[in-house]
Parts: C-alpha cells; structure tokens; sequence
C-alpha cells in the first residue's frame, strides 16, 4: 500500500473525504516534492477518489514530471481563491494543523458553509509507522552518529568550552555527508547537565565534571538523536550510582518493547525504577519523542500516551535524573519496533566512561 493510499484510508476512519496538508514534510513524504515555502502558500489537497492536487508559487521551481495537477500562483494572485474553487464545501474539510490562520480564515471566509475539522493525525500517524526505506535511513543517522560521540569523546579535553565541542560534532557532521545537526546540539559540563536543554556556552571544562552530549545528524532528510553521559575525572560515589540508575531505567524500558505494549507503561516502567531509587522528583520529563524527518514528531512516550506500539514506530528512550547546582545523567537511544520486538539503534556503550 502506497503512502498515499494510507493516508486517505485514515481519512475514510476519520468521516472526511477531503483535506488540506500544507506541511512540507509531509507534502514531500506523499509526493517527492521539496519546497521550503517560507511565509507563502504551499499546500497539497486530498480528495477522495479524484487525483491530489498541489497548489504552488511560481517561485518555487518543481521536477519537470510532476504525478499530480499543479495550480500555480504568483506573488499578485490569490492562491486562498483557488482553493476554494477546487474544495467542496458541502464536505468537512480536514486541515493540517501547520496551516496558517491568515489562509485557513479567508478560505473560511470565501466558503462560510465550510466545515473544518484539525485532522492531521491522519497524516501524522502513517509517517509515525515507517516503512522499510524509511527505516535504513535512519539507522544510516544512527551510525553516524555513534561514529561520531565516538570521535567527540576522544576529542574532549581539560580547557575547553562547550562551545568548542558542540563546533567540533556539527563539523563532522558535515564531513559524514549530512545535512546537518537535527537539533541544536547539547554540550553540557558539571552543573550545566542538571539543564535537560542547556545550550553550549563558554564554560570550560574542569577535573570532576559530568560531561552530557545530546546529539543528532540529518542525512537524507531523516534524524538521529542520541544522549551519553561521560565523566572527566573519577566521579564521585554519588553520581557514579545515578548513572547506573539512569543507564538501568533506559534498560528497562527497551526490554518491554514489542506490538501491542502501551506506550505509557514503558515511561512508567523507568520512572518507577527512578522514583523507588529516590529520585523521581529529579527527573523532569516524558520518557521520549517519536521521531523521523524531524528531530521532534508526532507521539510522545508519556504517561498519559495509551497509544500502542506498531511495528515500524521509531522512538527515543531517554531517561535522565538531574540535580540542580551539580551535574545531571540523560542516557538516551533510538529504537525501532520490530514484529517481535524492538532494535536498538544506538551502539555505543551505556556504561559511564572517563574521559580526558
């Protein structure tokens, strides 16, 4: 089943026979298509049992063999208008939930008999299962980005700041022929870690202090993301013993993946390990994030998320403890459900090391 054909069976589920998707990621992951639009229109109307319809800038410059009708606009014409021509408004209209209020509105406007229901979901949720090409993409990300926290630990040395090693990933990144970082990457020393989103600023590196890095590349439009914690020095007692809690809660909840398993349990699973260890307090956020063209997608691994894992759904397993005022321990991994199980995609080793 073609991705296409996925996506309008979730709107059949759904009642609706019509939708407008306007996010680029997902414009491209049905169509092939790639356009940063910025502030102009860009959008990809579904309709069931006619062809998808892509409304464009002419700016915007497309493959020379395009599947779908085009209707193309320029900067002087009014793009909401042909929309409207092409929309049905005796149907719901479901809307991707990235589309601007300043074209849902006027559409709104231009059809006042118009019903409009948020139903990304119904693209959100087939992105969230991937499929075989997706799935080697992001192993591809993985290993780079095992190869390189590998090459950063070696590279870490007494004296230098943040900032110096955050320069140094992102600079490998591009010689591993990524785009990229996918996110703005974590470099954190001592107290800096108990910060789950520190960004990396001129502190130096001294004797003693945890070093935290939360990394991830883009490679072929697909992220990696991973955390190791790593300490420059011996640890003191206290923080070695939360490391092998933390590195513990994330073995935990990698054990339990397989179809079928709600994802709540495996954030409960790791929490309660931590809380019962008397942490709890100090660990301030969901398990993990769904993840593929972005670093962040829809899905979280939560408490409150009772959804159920499918083979092919690609999360992180992130849990951490942090201590304010002195350092903190995030051990994160990517992982793929697999039919009977789950793939670690990470291989690096979880035990702390020192460094330095």
């Amino acid at each position: 089943m073609t991705r296409l054909q996925r996506v309008m069976n979730e709107l059949e589920k759904h009642g609706l026979k019509q939708m407008i998707i306007c996010d680029p990621d997902s414009i491209w992951y049905l169509t092939g298509i790639d356009v940063a639009p910025y502030e102009r229109l860009f959008a990809l109307l579904l309709q069931k049992d006619k062809q998808p319809v892509l409304f464009v800038n002419q700016l915007f410059f497309l493959p020379e063999h395009v599947a779908y009708p085009l209707v193309w606009h320029t900067d002087s014409d009014d793009p909401v208008a042909q929309i409207a021509e092409y929309v049905d408004p005796a149907q719901p209209l479901g809307i991707d939930k990235e589309w601007p209020a300043r074209f849902l509105i006027p559409l709104m406007e231009k059809l006042p008999s118009l019903t409009v229901k948020l139903s990304s979901d119904c693209v959100d949720d087939c992105r969230a299962v991937k499929d075989e090409e997706e799935k080697e993409k992001m192993r591809i990300a993985s290993q780079i980005n095992d190869k390189v926290i590998l090459m950063a630990k070696d590279y870490i040395k007494a004296g230098m700041t943040e900032k110096e090693v955050a320069a140094y990933i992102d600079q490998q990144y591009l010689l591993n022929g990524c785009e990229g970082p996918s996110f703005t990457t974590i470099v954190s020393f001592g107290a800096n870690a108990a910060d789950p989103h520190h960004e990396p600023d001129d502190t130096v590196l001294k004797e003693g202090d945890c070093v935290l890095l939360d990394m991830g590349c883009r490679k072929d439009r697909y992220c990696s993301d991973m955390t190791r914690t790593f300490f420059f020095g011996e640890p003191a007692e206290e923080y070695a013993k939360i490391h092998d809690l933390v590195r513990q809660a994330n073995e935990k909840a990698e054990a339990m993946i397989r179809p079928g398993i709600p994802i709540c349990e495996l954030d409960r699973a790791a929490r309660d390990l931590i809380t019962e260890a008397g942490y709890g307090e100090y660990f301030n956020h969901r398990l993990g994030h769904f993840i593929g063209q972005r670093d962040h997608e829809k899905g979280d691994v939560s408490e409150t998320n009772t959804t159920l894992t499918k083979p092919g759904m690609i999360f992180s397993i992130e849990p951490g403890v942090y201590l304010p005022g002195k350092f903190g321990v995030r051990i994160e991994d990517l992982v793929l459900v697999t039919e009977d199980g789950c793939e670690v995609l990470n291989k690096v080793d979880k035990r702390y090391a020192i460094i330095g």
